[in-house]
């Protein structure tokens, strides 16, 4: 019987991990999807999943708790079977913008709790299990989602800075790991995208792009960042290791 692709897409209620979510399940994965609480959104991904064709399954997880993170992928595989692909878009920004000098340790462990101490170790348990199990075959993939913050400072929000940075280094790590067993692991930096996440500073970045802040002058879609991890969760660059793709409209291209 051939083994079915079968993605767990973190943080999947809304915005970029709901649009990765859907284009997965069109690629013809079976999907699972986490947030931290149950919800009408969560359940609203979950129907655009199905809508697909594929098997859907929702649950419940914080990424933080890293005693969850086995548990939470049993789960997937009682489900669906086991995750061949694993998508890191669950994350969380700063409590507050603030001067670099006035960071709370409150807001600052958040970031890092989240953003990067769970994330490494959800890693570390689908590495575990993925390099003892059979795949006939199957593409196997992580997929971590960080920021152009892992790269452009930004000291309003030097806490989440910080942790997408560490994010970014922590999959290069994985991915020369994992090399060895034929697991790509990719990542995927997002610029400026029209989220409801990102909706508060719309007007200020609305008139940086006019000014030129990006070469594209206008939001990302998330549905332009879910393209780039389709890409990478079915294989499209078999020959590379731990590459960092920007979808940021040229906000990172150095230009004067």
């Amino acid at each position: 019987m051939e083994q079915r692709r079968v993605a767990l897409v973190t943080g999947a209620r809304r915005g970029i991990g709901r649009a990765i979510a859907s284009e997965l399940a069109q690629a013809g994965f079976d999907v699972a999807i986490t947030d931290i609480v149950p919800s009408a959104e969560l359940d609203g991904t979950r129907a655009d999943v199905e809508r697909a064709g594929v098997r859907c399954v929702a649950l419940t997880s914080n990424v933080a708790d890293i005693a969850q993170h086995d548990t939470l992928l049993g789960a997937v595989e009682d489900s669906l079977g086991g995750v061949t692909c694993l998508v890191n878009n669950a994350g969380v920004s700063v409590m507050a913008r603030s001067d670099l000098l006035d960071v709370t340790l409150e807001s600052y462990d958040r970031c890092l709790d989240v953003n990067t101490r769970g994330t490494f170790f959800l890693m570390q348990a689908f590495a575990r299990r993925a390099v003892k199990a059979s795949h006939d075959g199957v593409n196997r993939s992580i997929v971590t989602i960080t920021s152009s913050n892992a790269v452009a400072a930004s000291p309003q929000r030097s806490e989440y800075c910080v942790s997408k940075a560490g994010l970014s280094m922590a999959t290069t790590l994985f991915s020369l790991r994992l090399a060895e067993h034929g697991i790509g692991v990719f990542e995927v930096q997002p610029g400026l995208i029209e989220t409801e996440m990102t909706a508060p500073s719309k007007a200020r970045y609305d008139a940086q792009m006019e000014n030129g802040l990006t070469a594209i002058r206008r939001w990302g879609a998330p549905e332009e960042v879910a393209a780039v991890v389709r890409m990478l969760a079915t294989g499209g660059l078999p020959f590379s290791v731990g590459q960092a793709i920007r979808v940021d409209g040229g906000l990172l291209v150095s230009k004067y």
